[in-house]
């Protein structure tokens, strides 16, 4: 490329990097550069919770200091290797990126896409999740909250035999993933993960809330399952979020959680040495997928 572009090499695959000196991350003299080595590095890990599914991209052209925006249209300049799935929507249909490689990951970061957000669904049946995730979202940086909120979680989930998978944000607060087996459609598990979420605010009536409206929550922290609709999304585990460090969703084991002070605790500085040190905590995550059908009458039962 020119004197404003260099190439890298991923996975056989040779990709222009335009202007990889520019700084996205404000004064923080993180690059494009660094962002797409950081895709580069973390793909092995990444890819089996992002793979097959529809993803929109959260791109910031300018750095997190300028306007950005979410894509959910797969560009038209897109290399032909940069797989997409058509999706129907509400109105007509749109095609949308699929990431099955590195080099795609690594093509989107030289988009400047800081921020992957998968579907909870895969491409070959959209409407049926293999997942589900409860998104605890507290008032301010309240992360010892946090934390009790995800233990109070992973307690009612171990009552409804269902598996409890962790991972920072990399923004405020903590999400709880429970695999699914693919049966029921996002209506059902929607029903049932807002049944889960109510019955962890009527445990704990003063310190967590279903209330959408932030002007009802009264300091509360938030258990949000909103996203577990048809074409909803989630921050990907190892995705950048664009904010000031570069901070990186990061999956934990839940005997970690004591140690961990903030969500956003690993940027793209760091995450790469905890891969390399840190047994991957949602390797095998599929293999434990659950029986939402059987969750949600366990949750009856509790209800008696």
């Amino acid at each position: 490329m020119g004197a404003r572009g260099e190439s890298v090499r991923v996975g056989g695959r040779r990709l222009d990097i335009g202007n990889p000196d520019k700084e996205l991350f404000g004064s923080s003299g993180i690059t494009k550069r660094d962002l797409a080595a950081h895709y580069r590095s973390v793909g092995p890990a990444m890819l089996p919770h992002v793979k097959g599914r529809p993803l929109a991209l959260h791109r910031f052209p300018d750095g997190i200091d300028g306007e950005g925006f979410f894509q959910k249209r797969r560009a038209d300049h897109a290399p032909d290797w940069v797989e997409g799935v058509t999706v129907p929507r509400e109105k007509g249909s749109t095609t949308m990126v699929v990431a099955n490689g590195t080099a795609t990951l690594v093509w989107l970061a030289g988009q400047a896409v800081i921020t992957l957000h998968p579907w909870l669904s895969r491409a070959d049946d959209l409407n049926r999740p293999d997942r589900v995730i409860i998104d605890l979202d507290p008032p301010g940086d309240d992360f010892p909250g946090v934390r009790r909120a995800a233990r109070d979680t992973r307690r009612l989930l171990e009552e409804l035999g269902a598996p409890a998978f962790l991972m920072t944000t990399g923004s405020r607060g903590l999400h709880v993933v429970v695999p699914v087996r693919r049966r029921l459609v996002f209506d059902e598990c929607r029903e049932i993960a807002h049944g889960i979420a109510d019955r962890l605010a009527q445990r704990h009536p003063d310190r967590l809330t279903t209330e959408v409206r932030k002007d009802k929550r009264g300091g509360r922290l938030f258990v949000d399952v909103l996203r577990n609709s048809y074409a909803q999304h989630a921050v990907a585990p190892y995705s950048v979020r664009p904010l000031a460090g570069a901070p990186v969703a990061t999956p934990l084991h839940w005997e970690e959680l004591d140690e961990v002070a903030s969500a956003r605790q690993w940027t793209v500085r760091g995450i790469g040495r905890r891969i390399e040190e840190v047994a991957d905590p949602w390797r095998g995550m599929g293999r434990r997928a659950c029986s939402l059908p059987a969750v949600a009458k366990r949750l009856r039962h509790l209800d008696r």
